[in-house]
């Protein structure tokens, strides 16, 4: 027994003469963490395959719990409680205690996002690399312990909070009906033809807009086969893009892409390509910006809630007017009217036409980085070399955002009316979302 007690001493003394880091609340302080967190949640939500409006609600909820927590390192900054909806009695820190409110975002973030995803062993594995990095840096071990226990209230407040957006009612929803007579309306495509996607995503509970209905957009082209109606017209002009379609027309439809699950048919065999969704793209430009800029770790919480949220009630906004107009895509009026070989650059996505999806999320995205970074701001933006795309380089958001729009029609999935006015949609809601919250 004086063995072991002898051979242990060394140890506790080795222990007892680690000292605490009077720096670490400058060294967890790096946004890296935040980054590095929201890139590897991007990689899972592609992985398991998320659908765009979904994907936009784990953004969301991730970003706000992150942002709570961290808000208190700058007292600058403000509660979004009573800002968002049904958001209230946020757990506050002990006035008694010291805490490192970073430490208490990167623990409130990896909470949140493990509850949004399916491959939760991912993240737990990944998390254990960042605390193990974080270990290093010697947080005194009571600081260390109030900051993941209230990081951890902050977390389960949030979370519990989402439990009644109404998402996991619409699980059990009944699915979208088609009527093959009404030849004005949507209905599967080819390859998969899959079941339309959510469906019922407007019930959800907006967070900052009143309801899905507030930015409804101006009604679609109406519908007529008639040669030389205004809806026909609109059809040729996608007809005629895809089969014309210069280099850049085909990079910019490739790179705005942004399918998550796209089905390829080899003779027999069927297998997917999983890419990112249109708000895991926006997620990534103001990711990158954020890294350009230095942003600090508050300001980084701040940017992720911001554009997350524009995200989350756009696609909600929008897929309220999808099966509101329900209206058929391009390639099913083109095959039945125009020319039954013709089909689209990219693969049309399982869900009514009208308003684009991409539009508005990238219209609104677009409208609250340039609020936050000006406008005319030079980028590059590499989140398609992932996928074996070369980068892009734009002179403004509101040229990525545009030219993200008009990628739908070159990619022979959107009627330009949808584009359009679903960048107006994109636009109004990202406006309304800027002067309804106070970050500060």
């Amino acid at each position: 027994m004086r063995q072991v007690v002898i051979l242990f001493l060394p140890l506790l003394m080795l222990f007892a003469c680690k000292k605490s880091n009077p720096d670490y609340k400058k060294d967890v302080a790096d946004a890296k963490y935040i980054h590095s967190i929201m890139e590897k949640y991007t990689d899972i939500i592609v992985h398991d395959i998320f659908s765009p409006p979904v994907a936009s609600r784990n953004y969301t909820y991730a970003s706000i719990a992150a942002y709570e927590a961290a808000r208190h390192a700058d007292p600058t900054y403000k509660t979004l409680e009573g800002q968002l909806k049904d958001l209230k009695g946020i757990p506050q820190p002990d006035k008694n205690k010291t805490y490192c409110f970073e430490l208490a975002a990167i623990k409130a973030m990896f909470l949140t996002c493990k509850k949004y995803i399916f491959s939760e062993a991912d993240l737990l594995a990944y998390e254990a690399e960042v605390m193990k990095e974080i270990e290093k840096i010697n947080i005194p071990q009571d600081v260390y312990k109030n900051s993941m226990e209230y990081g951890e209230a902050v977390a389960n407040h949030i979370m519990a909070w989402s439990d009644k957006d109404n998402y996991k009612e619409s699980r059990s929803f009944p699915k979208f009906s088609i009527n093959i007579d009404e030849i004005a309306r949507w209905r599967t495509t080819p390859p998969a033809y899959m079941d339309a996607v959510e469906p019922h995503w407007n019930k959800m509970r907006t967070l900052v807009t009143d309801s899905a209905q507030q930015f409804k957009p101006i009604p679609a082209t109406p519908f007529d086969t008639l040669r030389n109606s205004q809806f026909m017209k609109e059809a040729m002009e996608v007809y005629e893009a895809g089969k014309t379609l210069t280099e850049e027309q085909t990079a910019i439809a490739n790179f705005w892409d942004c399918n998550p699950y796209k089905m390829n048919i080899t003779g027999h065999v069927m297998h997917a390509t999983k890419k990112i969704s249109p708000g895991g793209h926006w997620i990534s430009i103001a990711k990158q910006i954020m890294q350009k800029e230095k942003t600090d770790f508050v300001k980084t919480t701040q940017i992720y809630a911001l554009v997350s949220l524009g995200l989350f009630e756009g696609f909600i906004s929008c897929w309220d007017e999808k099966y509101r107009s329900n209206l058929i895509r391009p390639e099913s009026i083109i095959n039945e009217y125009i020319d039954q070989e013709w089909r689209p650059l990219i693969q049309t996505p399982p869900f009514p036409e009208y308003s684009s999806g991409h539009s508005v999320v990238s219209a609104a995205s677009s409208t609250i980085l340039t609020s936050v970074f000006g406008d005319n701001y030079q980028f590059t933006d590499s989140t398609e070399v992932r996928f074996g795309l070369e980068v892009r380089t734009f002179n403004s958001f509101y040229q990525a955002a545009d030219q993200a729009g008009i990628s739908r029609l070159y990619g022979g999935i959107h009627y330009r009316p949808a584009i359009e006015n679903g960048a107006v949609q994109g636009k109004n809601i990202a406006n309304y979302i800027l002067g309804k919250l106070k970050f500060k």
